[in-house]
């Protein structure tokens, strides 16, 4: 679920360090800073111990809306395993973070299992539903778009439920653009949903 934000800033970056949790070890990259609407709040990469405060912003949004199309909540162990999956092929995880709690998170994927598809990702972002509105979904997508150019993806596709305006209205401010739209292929909450695909190339 990803909102409309506001004007930030960017001041600060940090050092990159490592850190290791249950036996994997985890590079981390500069963090980057952001201040809005008199909050500071820092979007730094995930690690599996941010799998409990990421838990209930996705089964919020399972349980809650149309951004996932799931009818049941995850758990934790999955979600530790989504991060630990996505680490091990160099994919960024990220969250936002303020005064020690996680308010959203951001994440690439493969597009597509084959070979060919190697350089176009798949993007995520989720922000925790009671702080929309405050920059932190443009402030994750940001940093995403950049880490994407670091890995050197050349495309990154969004799949976005049609009646998702925020999450639209979003994506086309970075300059993504409606490239497929797939109507009646999921169902949820008893209603049919439509699929929209956009894409920006890097």
């Amino acid at each position: 679920m990803s909102l409309q934000c506001g004007r930030f800033r960017q001041p600060h970056h940090f050092a990159v360090g490592i850190l290791t949790h249950t036996s994997r070890t985890f590079r981390t990259r500069p963090k980057h800073v952001f201040e809005m609407d008199q909050m500071t709040f820092q979007i730094r990469d995930a690690t599996p111990s941010d799998a409990a405060a990421i838990l209930p912003i996705f089964n919020q949004a399972v349980l809650e809306t149309t951004a996932v199309w799931s009818d049941q909540p995850s758990d934790l162990a999955s979600r530790e395993e989504w991060i630990h999956t996505r680490v091990s092929k160099n994919l960024p995880v990220l969250v936002c973070e303020a005064e020690g709690a996680i308010l959203g998170y951001a994440a690439l994927s493969d597009f597509r299992p084959l070979d060919g598809y190697r350089s176009t990702k798949e993007n995520s972002v989720f922000v925790d539903i009671t702080q929309h509105r405050r920059g932190i979904g443009r402030a994750l997508m940001t940093v995403l778009l950049q880490r994407a150019r670091q890995i050197e993806a050349h495309a990154v596709v969004a799949a976005i439920d049609s009646t998702n305006a925020a999450s639209i209205s979003l994506h086309g401010s970075f300059g993504f653009a409606e490239v497929g739209r797939l109507p009646q292929v999921g169902q949820k909450f008893g209603s049919w949903l439509d699929l929209i695909y956009m894409q920006k190339l890097l």
